[in-house]
């Protein structure tokens, strides 16, 4: 054989294991960007979901969130789940850097399915009924936010910087289409039964909870030298602080006394103190530990402070009009299922409808 066959044999010998070890790369990122992508439009979309779908929800559970002292049960059943994931999106993601992003991600696509399957054999009626899907909503919440922590640490881990806008831009795209199918989804689904708008989650969240457990791993390590350690200062001032602030401004919705709004409430007053003051102190503690939950130096990056800052206006600006709108329509069709039932029943000419 001839010395150039030699050496050509020996090159495809050495280049077939690091082809090999490139195609396996390439298989898990396809997974992971598949998995993560599909966890966040399923997150998304169950933040939604519930919106249109609300008034078929209460005719279910036989509760008319508009007569007084109801009212709170919708405005929990629309703020509860942004509630929650608001304020642990952070700690979750901090979690995951301490014990494992993919544990902590696969940990939150079970609890979501579970939350998803408990949402829909709502075994009361009235309040009852209504406190068991916001307490479920809530807990789905905690899946949600372990998810969508950890889904694009996980990507950032596994894309080379040449392709992670691309993975992330993707996911970022599967979570503003999970809202807007969320929908037209809900309202859709409660013309079957006002149920299926938790089955819907189901199959997805099963098969990929299944999925997830089976393909992912952990592609980073924290070091041994140097284990993390909890930032209990700034988590708990943190969730305090961002928790007070957020019931404050749910209960100032609530009418209070002759006001048709709750903001000269003395609690809702007290709760915006409370969290201002929480807050304040959750900054102090950042720049004082040396293992933060968030590096508060990130904002000296002008890039990372404006994009912030427009990203907040900008979901302000939808999540303000998008409230606005949800409650005008639902309070136009409680009152329109409210009169078409009293018609119903006493007949149009009745004085009892009048």
């Amino acid at each position: 054989m001839s010395s150039t066959g030699q050496k050509g044999d020996r090159s495809e010998h050495t280049a077939a294991p690091g082809t090999r070890r490139r195609s396996a790369d390439d298989r898990y990122r396809w997974a992971a960007l598949t998995n993560t992508t599909a966890a966040i439009f399923m997150a998304a979309l169950d933040g939604s979901i519930v919106l249109i779908s609300l008034p078929a929800i209460f005719r279910g559970i036989r509760l008319d969130p508009l007569a007084t002292g109801n009212l709170g049960y919708l405005l929990w059943m629309i703020m509860g789940y942004r509630l929650v994931q608001a304020v642990l999106v952070v700690p979750l993601g901090r979690l995951g850097d301490m014990f494992g992003r993919v544990r902590i991600y696969n940990a939150g696509f079970t609890v979501f399915t579970a939350a998803s399957i408990l949402l829909s054999f709502d075994p009361f009626h009235g309040g009852g009924g209504a406190l068991w899907l916001i307490g479920w909503r809530m807990l789905q919440a905690v899946g949600g936010s372990m998810l969508t922590a950890n889904s694009a640490a996980i990507l950032t881990d596994v894309f080379p910087a040449d392709r992670r806008g691309f993975a992330l831009g993707i996911n970022q795209v599967a979570g503003l289409a999970g809202q807007f199918v969320g929908l037209v989804a809900g309202g859709l689904l409660v013309l079957w039964d006002w149920r299926a708008v938790f089955w819907v989650n189901l199959p997805v969240g099963i098969f990929g909870t299944l999925w997830a457990y089976a393909k992912l791993r952990e592609t980073r390590t924290p070091s041994p030298r140097a284990p993390a350690r909890v930032d209990w200062w700034g988590n708990v001032t943190f969730t305090v602080g961002l928790s007070a602030i957020l019931i404050a401004i749910t209960d100032g919705l609530h009418p209070y006394h002759h006001h048709t709004m709750g903001w000269t409430n003395p609690e809702v007053i007290g709760l915006l103190s409370v969290g201002a003051a929480a807050l304040t102190a959750f900054v102090v503690a950042e720049t004082r530990v040396a293992e933060p939950m968030f590096q508060l130096s990130l904002f000296r990056i002008r890039a990372f402070t404006a994009g912030n800052l427009a990203g907040f206006a900008s979901r302000l600006a939808q999540g303000g009009l998008q409230f606005m709108l949800i409650i005008w329509l639902h309070a136009s069709g409680f009152r329109s299922t409210a009169t078409t039932t009293a018609t119903r029943r006493c007949g149009p000419a009745s004085t009892c409808c009048r």
